[in-house]
């Protein structure tokens, strides 16, 4: 690489470049609009990899010798902002789907959850809180959350489970005391998930325009705050995907600014705000 820095601006030719090959990997939308906010954003990746320009940066990326480079700059693109229990009417929903599941939980069926685009974990682990609230004795049945990301870092963040007190905003004291261990974290407590709470999560990265390898159905599935970053196009290829994943009655939760258009012609019909079960329900 060059040692020197000549030109830290992105040019229009770079950020087509680079907009066109994040929407490859991820599906992810790039306008022209936000040129300043991926300029901030990638800098710093120029400068670790000591790249004069943009175009040097975006010859790189796109070359054989960038595939890891690619997952960084998804990453550098992709907003991880969440909290625990955000839009909590979808965990009241969940607990009703729990509190329905319990006599097949009991005669050994299973309960599967799939946080899709999971961040940094929080949505989660309020899941997981949720099940052990309504499911005291969830170790002891064969149910179990899968949390993916397509980006490593925040999954790998996620399953440490430890959080600065400042991110545990909407978990209350009690819930806190019951599935977190409090310790210190430089000028702040931190919060670590307990056991009870990580071993009914499984964190793993995976694209979702990527195959997936999960079998199986799933009860409940959150994607949320993930398929606004797609264009139409991604969405509706997206959304039978979800439906042939869920359960005949199961749900998927969508973020409070996400709809599914014409849910009805896509198999999906409406149940409460940004949630939808199969037609077939």
């Amino acid at each position: 690489m060059s040692a020197g820095v000549c030109d830290l601006t992105l040019d229009p030719k770079s950020f087509r470049t680079i907009a066109d090959l994040a929407y490859r990997e991820s599906g992810l939308t790039l306008v022209e609009e936000k040129a300043s906010m991926i300029q901030s954003r990638l800098r710093p990746r120029l400068r670790m990899l000591g790249l004069r320009d943009f175009a040097q940066y975006s010859a790189f990326v796109g070359s054989d010798a960038g595939t890891d480079e690619r997952k960084q700059l998804i990453s550098a693109l992709t907003t991880n902002v969440t909290h625990f229990f955000r839009e909590n009417h979808h965990f009241k929903t969940l607990e009703k789907v729990i509190d329905a599941r319990l006599p097949e939980l009991r005669a050994g069926k299973r309960m599967r959850i799939w946080s899709a685009g999971c961040s940094n974990g929080q949505e989660a682990y309020s899941a997981a809180m949720t099940l052990l609230e309504r499911c005291p004795k969830a170790a002891e049945y064969d149910l179990r959350i899968l949390a993916t990301d397509i980006d490593p870092q925040v999954v790998s963040f996620a399953r440490r489970g430890s959080y600065a007190a400042r991110l545990m905003d909407g978990v209350s004291e009690t819930l806190r005391k019951t599935y977190f261990d409090r310790g210190t974290g430089g000028q702040e407590p931190m919060f670590t998930a307990k056991p009870e709470l990580k071993n009914l999560i499984h964190f793993n990265e995976l694209n979702l325009l990527a195959p997936w390898p999960m079998r199986g159905s799933f009860d409940v599935i959150f994607c949320r705050n993930v398929v606004i970053y797609f264009d139409l196009a991604t969405q509706t290829g997206l959304w039978p995907r979800f439906l042939k994943a869920l359960r005949p009655d199961g749900h998927l939760f969508l973020g409070h600014s996400e709809r599914i258009a014409a849910p009805e012609s896509l198999g999906f019909c409406t149940d409460g705000p940004t949630s939808y079960r199969p037609l077939t329900s």
